[in-house]
């Protein structure tokens, strides 16, 4: 059994009882409605027994869920990435990528600032990242050098120089960001003819 596998299998008891609070329901009352008795459905929220099909079937008909849902699985076969955008501070992020220790990939879009500061709060960190400028006008402060990049534009760059990005036009500024903690490199390939 691969660690993955294990850690999902461990998170059932735990997730179950989650759901199950969260719906504001008694243990009584589940059993009631699935069949089980009460020291079973116990024993398998707190991990002292691993649900088997025949537990985990009524248990997602009782709570009216698909069962990968119900147990947490991870997804399998379907490459879509389903983004959920998060606003932070007027900054909308949108993965589009699963989040694994490789490259994480975001949609990012700026607001258009109420004033351009002169100066911007650079950052360090490990990795290595990799921009491209959809639509807007993109500021980077990389060490003591300001660029300008227009949509179509890239640029990467080792995120263990200060840097830090802004909105530099006059309409919402969107990117393409591909970070890689390792400080992995993009390598692009053209074709020659």
């Amino acid at each position: 059994m691969t660690h993955e596998l294990s850690a999902v299998l461990d998170a059932v008891g735990p997730r179950l009882r989650a759901i199950r609070k969260q719906r504001g329901s008694t243990l009584e009352q589940l059993a009631e409605l699935t069949g089980m008795s009460v020291s079973t459905l116990s024993r398998i929220e707190s991990g002292r027994r691993r649900p088997t099909l025949d537990v985990l079937l009524p248990l997602a008909q009782a709570y009216r869920m698909p069962l990968d849902e119900l147990v947490g699985a991870p997804a399998t076969g379907d490459p879509r990435i389903r983004p959920q955008p998060v606003n932070r501070d007027g900054v909308v992020w949108v993965p589009l990528s699963r989040g694994t220790d490789g490259l994480n990939v975001f949609k990012q879009v700026l607001p258009v600032p109420a004033q351009t500061p002169e100066r911007l709060d650079q950052q360090v960190h490990e990795g290595y990242e990799w921009l491209y400028v959809i639509a807007g006008k993109l500021r980077l402060a990389l060490g003591d050098k300001d660029f300008l990049l227009s949509a179509g534009e890239a640029a990467e760059f080792d995120t263990r120089v200060p840097h830090a990005i802004a909105n530099a036009g006059h309409r919402p500024l969107e990117l393409l960001i591909i970070f890689g903690r390792q400080g992995e490199r993009m390598h692009l390939r053209a074709r020659t003819k």
